[in-house]
This record gives C-alpha cells, structure tokens and sequence, in this order.
C-alpha cells in the first residue's frame, strides 16, 4: 500500500486545519500535549509538518480539541476539496 507522505498537499491541509482548531481554542500546543499524554515537541512536529499522524492519533486530537471525529472528517473533506486535491480511484474487483 502506498504510504502518503509527509510533504504532500493532503498532509498540508490536515496539519493547518489541526492547528487551526488548537489556536481557535485558544490553547497552547503544552495545554494540547498535556491533554493527551504526550510532550510539546510531538504537537509541534505534528503542526511543523515533520512528524505524520494515523488514524487514532487525529481522534485523540480531536477529543482533545472537544470536536467529534465525524465533524472533523466532513470538514477536512470540504477542505481537501478546495484545496484541489482528487480523492483515490474507486477499488473494484478484478
């Protein structure tokens, strides 16, 4: 399977969206880290871009942010959107 890399343009946008729910919080990155047991410099990779993020890494960001993972998905899909980015060609059987 094909690793999505750090420096593309949908890691781009869920690192900006992410941090743009921490500031609009008001919440500094230690609140955040603290919240979910982890040091400040692993939310500052995280929002440098510098460190990649699975699926349960973002839930528990956004428990910590007070945002069902529903809400987040639907609002990082509009933004992948206009940020021009093709979702993946439907799978099928051969």
């Amino acid at each position: 399977m094909k690793r999505t890399s750090l420096y593309s343009q949908q890691h781009a946008v869920l690192v900006s969206y992410l941090r743009e729910l921490r500031v609009l919080r008001e919440l500094t990155q230690a609140d955040v880290a603290r919240a979910i047991g982890r040091p400040q410099t692993y939310l500052s990779d995280v929002e440098k871009g510098k460190r990649g993020l699975d699926l349960l890494q973002v839930k528990e960001l956004c428990d910590a942010y007070g945002l069902p993972f529903p809400d987040f998905a639907k609002e990082f899909d509009k933004r992948l959107k206009k940020a021009g980015v093709k979702p993946a060609a439907k799978a099928s059987r051969s």
